[in-house]
């Protein structure tokens, strides 16, 4: 080997231009892109959540509670440690305009502040005034500072009256922004903001009452916050206290942040393994159409190494520029929209290029680059001098040999290693790339399946030249086939894979979930209100069923004595607060699936049931101890037995269940769930409210609506990323039909001097094209189907149903490409003359 004889040849060949390479790069070019600007966003997003840590959480560091005030102990540790304390009150309520029946209402999340709030930043109000002055009393009427849209909905305008339970209040201004809205997660009502002082009376925050407790605090400069988190969980380990502080400010919004990048990403990569594909079909062309000047290096006594390092050497300068041109659109792109990503926002994004996210797409690139060319570039091998004096076909041999083959498989396995290091989730990107793997074989399948039915049918197609030759190409010995099925294939089996899992999704809340559904949620039901509820409802002839319990939030803190993360991790039943309810016997319809229920009069030490599906994640067993903490006060119960909980159905049901003894005497409320009529909907929220004014009804619809806007936004997103696959398999597609062009020439040409028309090449190219495309298609269907079930099944835990409508589309999609691309280079070769083509192939 001489590297400078290589460096001279691959310098040299490159005069003539890029020409041969325009599909590699384009290739190259978008995937890398695709990856950069999601990497560039998520970043940007995960910079401003820590920068702004404290701005979103409302304080330097924030202690939580449910169903209850701090303590005076907890209070004056706060007083203690902080220059400032805020406290605030999140929950549930009916704002009700008018009397009667002509009355309006509308769920809100209200939020009941201090003097002190906000901490930190400050709120954006229309019209422009102090927090201080929208809450300023008016002719006996304290003010609020409500949502835009919900003052909408209730047709307020600034200085009109509503009430919030038994209390009246004025519309001081219009909420724009909060500078803590981040923190609210998903509101299922819009927000309301009052001073807590102004609900005495009106009914909301009675014992039992559903509300979260937030104190809010101010450190001085140079706190050690994980120090003082360490000393308010041993000081307040068992009375429920959550904490949280400016290192993680939205700690919801980041894991959503990463989760939503990773799953992007690797969808990113399976457009970045479909440029794989057409990566190696434009190096086999480029290097195809060098035959002649590799036989010319070789007949001079250039050696086979040297020839293969300087094509070595091209294809990675190739790959130098495709990635940085890539990682300029990928950068560029975001910090183009970076306005419009700003106002989707609730915190102030500063989208930027970053190191890592650019690092991540360019190691992907080199990876995905080195894995689909060293193959290609193996057959530099076979050439032979003598391939200057006769073509030698394309029937040289496909294994690279097994050197190469070893390189290929160390690259690979660095490429996997590298996206399981990379993902914020090992499993989904392995189940991610295990699914492209599967997906190319499939396809490789169908390619070959293809040329193999095409063989056979077009020895026996009598009297239809058009098919016979269409078919004879597809079988042919040129790769065009497998290219097109690979490359657009998997395009389109992404994008269906989206459609499929998308329009179930839809499904699942537009027609299946409305069929088994309440009709409303009613919480914060007192005890000497629930027989005057129930009894106002069986009145109601709409009204088909209602189901109540009693309703308490608990924190689960220990499991056998040992603190409850460090035994079953990040689990969602962990995390926060959970509804928790009594009963001496099991609930209608409750199916026990291990253990025995307690006697009906039982009074012994505490006893649970635990949703059976939940207790497994969780690594439960029956005996094992729970220990709950429920306002402020630990009760360790024992897992009896285990039941199946159906939260798809949208009724009542709880993770944790109790016997009554255990929790008689701790303060609650009731929920029910109300299932009717639509036609009674608004009778029963009219009648419910008139008569209880503290009682929340949430119409599900609302709910379902919320959760529609949110899978909608994630659709859109995950769909864009799957645009970006299937036009790289179009650009493939492309690819393979300009480097077939050369072939086509030739074909048309002795297809001419036999005596075909013009229209019957043309439709003879129309129709390879077409099978081409129908094959990729069908692939595209049966794996999203599959796909699609195995994302309803596993991960979402809902039925699966096939969607036509989706898979035609994409059928004729891959259809209506592979058709234009094959005319779109057919055409020029109509007009090739017969007898300089020929003469030239001599």
């Amino acid at each position: 080997m001489n590297p400078a004889v290589a460096w001279r040849i691959a310098r040299r060949d490159l005069r003539g231009g890029l020409r041969g390479f325009a599909v590699f790069l384009a290739c190259l070019i978008l995937g890398v892109a695709a990856i950069a600007a999601v990497g560039t966003v998520r970043s940007a997003i995960s910079e401003a959540l820590s920068r702004e840590g404290a701005a979103l959480l409302g304080g330097d560091a924030q202690m939580s509670f449910t169903y209850r005030f701090a303590s005076e102990e907890e209070r004056a540790f706060m007083r203690d440690r902080a220059d400032a304390v805020s406290e605030i009150v999140d929950f549930r309520s009916m704002a009700v305009v008018g009397e009667g029946q002509a009355a309006e209402r509308a769920l809100t999340q209200v939020k009941a502040v201090d003097d002190a709030y906000p901490l930190v930043g400050a709120l954006a109000l229309e019209p422009s005034l102090p927090l201080d002055s929208a809450f300023e009393p008016r002719d006996g009427a304290p003010g609020a500072v409500m949502d835009g849209v919900l003052a909408d909905r209730l047709g307020l305008d600034v200085g009109d009256r509503f009430r919030l339970g038994l209390a009246e209040f004025r519309l001081g201004a219009r909420l724009v922004r909060e500078p803590d809205g981040a923190m609210g997660g998903m509101l299922l009502g819009p927000r309301t903001i009052v001073l807590t002082r102004d609900l005495q009376g009106s009914g909301l925050l009675e014992p039992g009452s559903v509300f979260d407790t937030r104190y809010r605090l101010r450190l001085p400069a140079g706190t050690d916050l994980a120090q003082l988190q360490r000393e308010a969980e041993a000081a307040f380990m068992d009375t429920g206290m959550r904490w949280r502080d400016a290192r993680r400010g939205a700690p919801g919004a980041e894991r959503f942040v990463d989760r939503m990048g990773s799953f992007l990403v690797l969808v990113g990569l399976a457009g970045l393994a479909v440029g794989g594909i057409g990566i190696a079909s434009a190096v086999r062309a480029y290097l195809e159409g060098k035959t002649g000047t590799i036989a010319a290096l070789k007949a001079v006594g250039a050696d086979t190494s040297t020839i293969f390092l300087a094509y070595a050497l091209q294809i990675g300068g190739m790959t130098a520029l495709g990635i940085l041109l890539g990682l300029l659109l990928g950068i560029a792109l975001p910090v183009a929209a970076a306005p419009v990503v700003a106002d989707l926002l609730p915190i102030p994004v500063q989208v930027a290029p970053s190191f890592r996210p650019a690092a991540e797409a360019a190691l992907y690139g080199v990876l995905t680059a080195a894995l689909f060319t060293l193959w290609p570039l193996a057959r530099v091998r076979d050439v032979r001098a003598a391939a200057l004096f006769r073509d030698l076909g394309a029937g040289r041999r496909r294994w690279p040999g097994r050197r190469f083959g070893a390189a290929l498989t160390a690259i690979l396995t660095l490429f996997v290693a590298v996206v399981l290091v990379l993902a914020a989730m090992p499993t989904l990107a392995l189940a991610t790339l295990g699914g492209i793997a599967g997906a190319l074989a499939l396809l490789a399948g169908a390619a070959w399946v293809l040329r193999q039915i095409a063989r056979r049918l077009s020895h026996r197609v009598e009297g239809r030249p058009g098919l016979r030759l269409a078919l004879a190409a597809v079988a042919g010995p040129r790769e065009e086939a497998s290219a097109v099925v690979l490359a657009l294939g998997l395009g389109l089996s992404v994008l269906a894979a989206v459609g499929q899992i998308d329009a179930n999704l839809r499904a699942a809340i537009d027609r299946d979930l409305p069929e088994v559904a309440p009709s409303f949620f009613f919480v914060d039901i007192q005890n000497d209100q629930l027989d005057g509820f129930r009894d106002s409802l069986a009145a109601e002839e709409g009204v088909s069923k209602v189901d109540t319990a009693p309703m308490l939030r608990a924190v689960v803190t220990r499991i056998n004595g040992r603190d409850a993360r460090e035994v079953s991790g990040d689990h969602w039943v962990l995390r926060g607060d959970r509804g928790l309810t009594y009963a001496a016997l099991p609930p209608e319809g409750t199916k026990i699936v291990a253990g025995s229920w307690w006697p009906e009069d039982y009074a012994g030490p505490p006893q649970m049931s635990f949703a059976a599906e939940e207790a497994a994640e969780l690594g439960l067993d029956l005996g094992d101890k729970v220990t709950v903490n429920v306002l402020g006060r630990d009760i360790e119960a024992e897992i009896t037995s285990f039941r199946e909980v159906d939260f798809s159905t949208a009724g009542i049901g709880f993770v944790m269940l109790m016997n009554p003894a255990a929790l008689g005497g701790a303060p609650h409320t009731h929920i029910a769930t109300v299932y009717a009529d639509p036609a009674s909907d608004s009778r029963i929220l009219r009648e419910v409210a008139g008569a209880y004014p503290n009682i929340t009804a949430i119409p599900v619809r609302e709910v379902v609506d919320r959760v529609s806007e949110i899978l909608g936004a994630i659709a859109r997103a995950t769909a864009i990323a799957a645009g970006v696959t299937l036009l790289t398999g179009v650009v493939v597609l492309i690819g393979a039909a300009a480097s077939g062009q050369r072939a086509r020439v030739y074909e048309a040409a002795v297809l001419k001097v036999l005596g075909a028309t013009r229209g019957r090449i043309l439709a003879s190219f129309a129709l390879r094209s077409a099978l081409m495309g129908a094959a990729a298609g069908l692939v595209a269907i049966a794996f999203g189907g599959v796909a699609g079930f195995a994302v309803m099944h596993f991960v979402m835990d809902a039925p699966y149903r096939f969607e036509p409508t989706t898979a035609l589309a994409i059928v004729s999609g891959g259809i209506t490409a592979t058709l234009v691309a094959g005319l779109l280079f057919a055409l020029p070769v109509l007009g090739a003359r017969p007898a300089r083509i020929l003469r030239g192939a001599e």
